[in-house]
């Protein structure tokens, strides 16, 4: 390995400088520790989470559920503000409390098999989406 050198930033973090030859065979190694084997386990998985979709396409959610899914809202409140639904209207027509409704949402409580089913109802969603 050749010279490094090591420089400290006006705020205490330390930086390594070192030759172009040996910042390449880093990442050569690198690369070869992660490597074809788990490029291939990750093609794998694609793969077959691709094929269950299109064997059951009925349980892939809208991508507008899912996307508010990854900005952390929970299953029933994104499927709930896809439809357009307010939350107390979906309560009136799933029989639930709001208060009760708004604890599932939230988090709270999962609620029981009987709500999500009446929930699923009131948003003519599949109640395997409320799993």
């Amino acid at each position: 390995m050749g010279k490094v050198q090591i420089i400290r930033t006006p705020g205490g973090e330390e930086l390594v400088v070192l030759p172009r030859a040996d910042y390449e065979a880093l990442l050569a190694d690198a690369g070869a520790a992660c490597g074809d084997d788990e490029d291939a386990e990750d093609v794998a998985i694609f793969d077959q989470r691709m094929a269950a979709l299109s064997e059951n396409p009925g349980e892939m959610l809208p991508w507008e559920v899912s996307a508010a899914l990854l900005r952390g809202a929970t299953r029933i409140r994104a499927l709930r503000e896809w439809k357009g639904v307010r939350q107390r209207e979906l309560a009136a027509r799933a029989g639930l409390g709001q208060g009760y409704l708004s604890d599932i949402e939230r988090g709270r409580t999962h609620g029981s098999s009987e709500a999500r089913a009446n929930i699923a109802r009131a948003l003519d969603v599949p109640t395997e989406w409320l799993r």
